[in-house]
């Protein structure tokens, strides 16, 4: 069992930066896939990045590659999300997640993960 607490959104103006953290629970977090989705008023969860349980590999959607970093320290068991040059349509609840799944071809899939966290608001204001 894993918990998950998301922390660290809140309001920013296009172009600015925000760091987000992911606080997991469990003795096992290290052995787990990390992922971060977001989901913005009637739109469906859109996966934003992935790192595996090492950190060695990293798998960022092409809406945020470039943008958006993600990173892991397992000695204290969270995982981070770094946005860079945030825009209005950055707006979202964002949320992280775990599986134990490392197939980069399902890691995109809100389906493949077991864990989640209650999400955190991101509002990007023009």
């Amino acid at each position: 069992q894993v918990q998950l607490v998301e922390s660290g959104g809140g309001l920013v103006q296009a172009g600015g930066s925000l760091r987000l953290s992911c606080a997991a629970s469990g003795r096992t977090f290290s052995s787990y896939t990390m992922g971060w989705f977001r989901q913005a008023p009637g739109k469906e969860r859109e996966f934003l990045a992935a790192i595996s349980w090492s950190g060695g590999s990293t798998y960022y959607a092409g809406s945020v590659k470039g943008r958006f970093t993600i990173s892991r320290d397992n000695a204290k068991n969270t995982v981070y999300l770094q946005m860079n040059s945030l825009k209005p349509e950055d707006t979202a609840v964002y949320y992280c997640a775990a599986t134990r799944v490392a197939s980069t071809i399902v890691i995109v899939t809100a389906a493949s993960y077991d864990y989640w966290g209650q999400g955190t608001q991101v509002t990007v204001s023009s």
